[in-house]
This record gives structure tokens, sequence and C-alpha cells, in this order.
């Protein structure tokens, strides 16, 4: 149970909902267990009447009446609040839900782009769902049930033992063997629940991929293969649930024999007991069945609530797991921070932890506020590393960066990806319409704003030639449009917010050269106080940059502008010939 010590705190936030809801549980079964007692009375009326004892039919039948009167009322009430308790507890339940969810999406939010490299998309999702859900059935129907159960337990015995001791404590004698037999199938449930959760993490897993890389499947004629491969491991998953629900099936039919063992002996007591004269009425020992049938669904509920707690501990422990790492990027400054756009790269070196690959070394430069530094290199120099260090996706392994004379690290984070506009290598564009994509860089945006973005990206035209221009709706990460749209798209969402500092990460290799010089120029226009960074693989991009440096395994191997860097024999050159040639 330690791992579900975690939900305390939302039990201490709904406390009042909780405390309600037991209270009106307890008014439930105190109506409840009154039921026994109209029904004794009523028996050892009839009794009284045909030993003589009573005379009278007409006083029998008033009496008898307002027994089923006092019954009905007692059933009606029980109902009621019965009604009450589910509508509070399964209501927080729900709350504690949301909360939960909300939890672990803030902390998915946080955590840096390590721990997703780390961890598959579809044990994230089914962590916030399928987790989440077993998690609620605990805070929910186990704690309304456990109260419910142990409430009747406490009312139903307290009455029963002010009638007989020793009928009571024959009745209850078959509770030990219960409690051993939970016991063990618990630990069992425990285990078992474990392993079924790691196997729909799984086949989340390779659904989530499937659906994701369905063009690729498709194009390599591969759809019997990986539909094999999902029937491989869903025939494993279904083992493990048949294995998991065989354990879970042996509770209730245990419940029924103990209960009815208990009734037996309730019986067979109760008779001897009525003719050895040591219990007075026959209405007795109907009220005490009545009493042990009362407790053979919250008794057969043990094991049901039993099963519930152990899957919920499992689930909370993989949702723990996410909870308690650490975000590798703090931000360690919590007022805002304004930020004029000076970069300075003094000696940085970084090396990812999860492939050990050294991906800069020992790189230096430096932008003044409104300067353009374009960078060039072949596939695997580290380009994109920078950008992703400027945007403290990532921090330096050695060396420092500074943005406007201050440690990158002594800087608001908030306050500094807000104000960098960056346009990644992969146009990601969300599920929603065009205009909603592009408003993502300026949550504020006007619609003049967002077109005036648009023609400055040089995709407004291709967007009012679509059905519904702005409102088109976008497949997931934008499938429905061609990569040169998806690309400008993506760079109006960037330019949307002004931002002090933009990032081009080889974003035009999807439009045509023409296209390319109308979007530099338009940002030439309104970035002319705007630090930039370019990266690329065309001379035609970056040939009017402030400075350029060429890196190559991770070092700055060429720098300078693109007339000083012609006239140099390297990489540059090369490319720039080899691109001059193409274009012939």
């Amino acid at each position: 149970m330690k791992a579900l010590k975690h939900l305390n705190k939302y039990f201490i936030k709904h406390k009042y909902r909780l405390i309600f809801g037991i209270l009106i549980t307890v008014l439930s079964k105190i109506f409840a267990v009154q039921i026994p007692s109209f029904i004794k009375k009523s028996l050892n009326i009839v009794e009284d009447y045909n030993k003589g004892l009573i005379h009278d039919i007409a006083l029998v039948k008033s009496m008898l009446l307002q027994n089923i009167l006092f019954i009905v009322a007692a059933a009606l009430l029980a109902g009621f609040f019965t009604f009450l308790m589910r509508q509070t507890l399964i209501v927080m339940s729900r709350l504690i839900e949301f909360d939960l969810k909300n939890e672990i999406f803030k902390q998915y939010e946080n955590l840096s782009l390590r721990f997703y490299k780390k961890n598959r998309t579809g044990d994230l999702m089914n962590r916030i769902s399928e987790d989440v859900g077993k998690v609620r059935m605990y805070s929910g129907p186990a704690i309304m049930y456990s109260i419910n159960m142990v409430v009747l337990f406490v009312v139903a015995l307290v009455k029963m033992f002010s009638i007989d001791t020793t009928l009571t404590l024959y009745a209850l004698a078959p509770l030990p063997i219960l409690s051993v037999s939970i016991y063990l199938l618990s630990k069992v449930i425990q285990k078992r629940s474990a392993i079924v959760q790691q196997y729909l993490s799984k086949l989340t897993t390779l659904a989530q991929e499937t659906f994701s890389g369905i063009n690729v499947i498709k194009a390599y004629a591969i759809e019997n293969q990986t539909i094999a491969n999902f029937d491989n491991l869903a025939e494993i998953s279904k083992v493990k649930n048949i294995s998991l629900y065989k354990a879970q099936a042996l509770f209730f039919p245990l419940m029924v024999l103990l209960i009815g063992i208990s009734n037996i002996l309730v019986i067979y007591i109760g008779g001897i007991r009525y003719i050895n004269g040591q219990i007075v009425n026959i209405g007795i020992i109907a009220e005490f069945i009545i009493y042990v049938n009362m407790l053979t669904w919250p008794v057969a509920v043990i094991g049901w609530v039993t099963s519930i707690v152990q899957q919920a501990e499992v689930s909370q422990q993989r949702i723990n797991e996410f909870l308690e790492e650490e975000p590798a990027i703090q931000n360690t400054i919590s007022q805002t921070t304004n930020i004029e756009g000076k970069i300075i790269f003094k000696n940085v070196s970084f090396t990812y932890e999860d492939t050990n690959i050294t991906a800069l070394k020992d790189v230096s430069f430096e932008l003044e506020k409104g300067e353009t530094l374009a960078i060039l290199g072949r596939t695997g120099s580290g380009k994109s590393t920078i950008a992703n260090l400027l945007a403290r996706l990532y921090d330096v392994t050695n060396g420092t960066i500074n943005i406007d004379d201050k440690p990158i690290k002594k800087i608001n984070l908030e306050s500094l990806r807000s104000a960098i506009g960056f346009v990644p290598q992969d146009a990601f564009l969300f599920s929603d319409t065009i205009k909603n994509n592009i408003k993502f860089g300026n949550l504020n945006a006007t619609d003049k704003e967002i077109e005036s973005a648009a023609k400055n990206a040089s995709v407004h035209a291709s967007i009012v030639d679509f059905v519904n221009g702005y409102n088109t709706l976008v497949g997931e990460r934008g499938v429905t449009l061609s990569g040169g749209q998806k690309q400008r798209i993506s760079i109006a969402r960037a330019i949307i917010g002004n931002p002090k500092i933009l990032i081009f990460d080889d974003c035009l290799s999807a439009v045509d050269t023409k296209t390319e010089e109308n979007i530099l120029q338009n940002l030439n226009t309104i970035s002319k106080d705007v630090t930039t960074l370019i990266i690329s693989h065309r001379i035609s991009s970056v040939k009017n940059a402030t400075r350029i440096i060429v890196l190559n395994n991770g070092k700055i191997v060429q720098k300078g502008t693109h007339n000083e860097l012609l006239k140099q024999e390297g990489y540059y050159k090369e490319v720039y010939e080899q691109q001059l040639l193409e274009e012939k």
C-alpha cells in the first residue's frame, strides 16, 4: 500500500466529500440493520399467537402491519442514503482521477527530451489512461465498498452480540479462513496484475507505432508481418490476463461457501439452543440468518475489493516511477527575464547521455542582437545540437552559454523559450486547423496577424486555395499537407510571436529555390532586430548571414562571411560549387 500513499493528498483535498460519504454510509446501514429486528418481532408475534399468548387476531394484524410499514420505511431510507453514498464517493473518485491525470500530464510536460528518448509513447499513454483508471477504482468503488463493509460489520455485529454472543461467535467462525485466503490470493493477484499491466503497455506501444508508421508499413508491404507481431503479443497478453482472472475467480465462490457454512452453523446451533430453551423466540434465529446474509455481499466483495487494491497498487507504482522522475532541465529562476538576443557560446561541449556520443567539442562564437549566424556541416556534425542547447532542451556538458551576458541557467526558462521562435527539422503540426497551428506561436494573435505571418512565410497563397482556407483541418502531424507546406506553416508559427531569437533548423529543405528566396527576403525585413540562427545544407539559405560557421565532428572547422569562405579551400567552397553545378 506504500505506492497508494501518494493519493492521500487528494483524499485530504476532498476530505469533506469523504467524511460526508462515511456519515451517510453509517446512516444507511443503521436503517438497514433495523429490518431484521422488525422481522424477528413479526415472527415472535405469530409465535406468541400460536402459543395462545395473544388472543386478539385484530391486534396481531395491526402489529404485523405496523412492522411491515417500519420495514418499508427502513428499506426506503437505507436505499436513499445508499444512493447519496454512491453519488458522494464515486464523484470523489472522478475528481481524484481528474487531479491525478492533470498531475501526470503536467509532469510529462516538465520532463526533458532525454526522458522521452528512454520511454515509448504507448507506455506513457497507458499510464495516464489505463493505470489511472485502475487507481480510480481504488479511490472510488473500493473505498466505498470497504466503508460500506466495515460500517455494516460494526453495526450488525453490535446487534448480533447484544442478542446472543454464542450464536454470533459460531456465525463468525469461518472468518479466520477467509482472512488467510485473502492474504494468499492477494499476493498472487498483485504479481499477476503487474505482468498484465506491462503487457498492456507493450500492446499500446505497438499499436501506436503501427498507426503512426502506417505509410512505411504499406510502402514495404509488411502488413501481414505487423499483424502477426500484434497477434503474438496479444496472445501472450491474453494468457497473462486469463492467469490473473483465474486467481480472482477463486474469491467469490470461496466467500459464498464460507457464508453458507455460517448459515448452517446459525441454523444448527440456533436450533439446538432453541430446543434447550437458551433462545426464547424462534425469531432470533431468523434474525441471525438475515444478518449473516446481509453480510454475504460485503464479505463476498472483499475479494473484489482486494483485487482492485492490488491492481491499483501496481498501477500507482508505475505512475509514481514517472512522477518521481526529476526533470533534467530545472528552472531555477522564478522571476521573468527580459531577453534582448545577444548570444555567446564559450568552449561548449556536449555529450548525449543515452548514446554517449559527443556532438559538440569546444564550440565558441558570439552574436550581437540582430545578427545572423549560419551553420553548415555534414549530417551528424552537431548543427541541431547547437539549436537544442540554445533553447535549453539540453544543458551543456562543458563550457558556458550566455544570453545577454547572463548564464543561460540564470534565465527564467519560460522567458527564454518564449523569446525563441524555433522551427525544427521535423515540421510538426497538431491535428487542428491551419489557423490554430499558426496561432500556437501566439495564442492572442488576431486573424490579421495570422495572415501576415503566413504571407511572410510564403504560405498564404497555398492556404487560401484550400476549400476551408485557414479553417482547413490538417491530419495527424500535418499528414494532409505537403512537406513544403508544413515547413512554411511552422515558419509562420515561429515568427508570429515576434521572438527575440529565431532558429531555423534546416526548415527550408522542402521548398523550391524561388520560394526559399521569397521567405528569406521577408525574414530579412521582419527580423532586423532579431538574432537569427540558420542551419542549412543550402548555400542560398546562408550566404547573406552576418557570419557562417562550418562544423565537422562537433568542431568548428571554418568560419567567416560568405565571400571569405569562398576564398578558402574546404567544405563550404565544395558545397557551393556542387550546388552551382546542380542549378546549371
